[in-house]
């Protein structure tokens, strides 16, 4: 007897394959599907988006999954024939798919864009040779509203380390802030300039303003790294060409330049444009003239240094001698009045 699954049916097995190929990721080693990560259209138009399969595979299927929502197959198509098949999720006039003509790739096409279709979209392999179902990464929609300006680049505004900082903590952070860009799905890194490796950043959430986003970034570096200039590099679908959006900001040693103590007095004759060649010698005259009345006080502040030590030495040693000349006297007087106590009383005795 032969079974059937109606569109609720098929639905259902559609997400269980999905759940499973999610929660065992090593069963997609085998054939990889290829994705665009972020697409953007406008409301009310039209998008399209592309599926490759690594190798020929029998079907191709398109789920999608909205905010909150579990995931639901969309349609699926056979890449060897023209076959199409629709569940009862969409029609005909809001989805359709083609295959391509390598045999190994396909496209899903959203007519009549809202921003209620936003979310991720997967496509999935299934073939007579294949146990399960394998997944794609996931195309992630966006649909920007009509008044959403056209410019929807990040507008950076930087931030430079503050003086407390670099003098205190001998560290400085740079601050990147991003504004007035969309979609929300950005990557933000930093690097020093002409530099190679990734280094070590912190990042903010990603927040909504109106309908743009905005996010903020920053790095600290050490002493070591502050004569060298460094760049916030920004990654955005909406990005001009593709490329990626790089934010330089100088050298911490060119923004705060380092004061130089000198030993050498500055050399005011030299600098002072007022003086003429006339007053040239006087002025400096009375420079070395007032170096030597200089030197002079110093000298006589040493004299009275050691004069007054001198003072100080004398009145300790005569308080000295004066407290042994008490001492001498007390014990003196002490056995005279001793004696006299003995006499006496052997004068009472006899």
């Amino acid at each position: 007897m032969g079974f059937s699954l109606g569109a609720e049916g098929r639905a259902v097995l559609g997400r269980l394959a999905l759940l499973w190929a999610l929660m065992v990721p090593g069963i997609q080693q085998e054939i990889r599907l290829s994705q665009r990560s972020v697409m953007v259209g406008s409301a009310g138009g039209a998008m399209t988006m592309p599926c490759h399969v690594s190798r020929s595979v029998d079907y191709v299927h398109w789920f999608r999954q909205l905010e909150g929502q579990a995931p639901e197959r969309l349609l699926y198509l056979a890449l060897s024939k023209r076959d199409v098949q629709w569940d009862s999720v969409l029609g005909g006039d809001k989805v359709s798919a083609a295959r391509g003509g390598d045999g190994k790739s396909c496209t899903m096409s959203l007519r009549k864009l809202a921003k209620s279709d936003e979310g991720l979209y997967y496509c999935a392999a299934w073939g007579s040779n294949l146990n399960y179902m394998i997944f794609g990464g996931g195309t992630k929609v966006f649909v920007q509203d009509k008044n959403l300006p056209t410019d929807i680049v990040p507008k950076p505004t930087i931030f430079l380390p503050s003086i407390n900082e670099v003098n205190h903590q001998q560290t400085a952070t740079y601050l990147c802030l991003l504004e007035n860009f969309f979609p929300d799905v950005i990557k933000v890194s930093w690097k020093e300039k002409n530099g190679k490796r990734v280094l070590p950043s912190q990042q903010g959430n990603t927040m909504k303003t109106n309908n743009t986003y905005m996010k903020f970034s920053w790095l600290t570096v050490t002493e070591n790294s502050m004569k060298k200039e460094h760049m916030c590099i920004v990654r955005l679908e909406k990005n001009a060409g593709g490329k990626d959006q790089e934010i330089l900001f100088p050298a911490v040693n060119e923004v705060f330049s380092p004061v130089v103590a000198t030993t050498e007095p500055p050399d005011d004759c030299l600098q002072d444009e007022s003086v003429t060649d006339t007053d040239f010698t006087k002025v400096c005259s009375r420079g070395e003239s007032e170096v030597t009345d200089s030197t002079k006080a110093c000298l006589k502040d040493e004299n009275n240094t050691v004069e007054l030590q001198l003072a100080y030495n004398s009145a300790y040693y005569t308080y000295l001698l004066l407290l042994l000349k008490s001492a001498i006297y007390f014990v003196t007087t002490s056995c005279c009045v001793f004696r006299r106590t003995g006499v006496c009383h052997d004068g009472k005795s006899s």
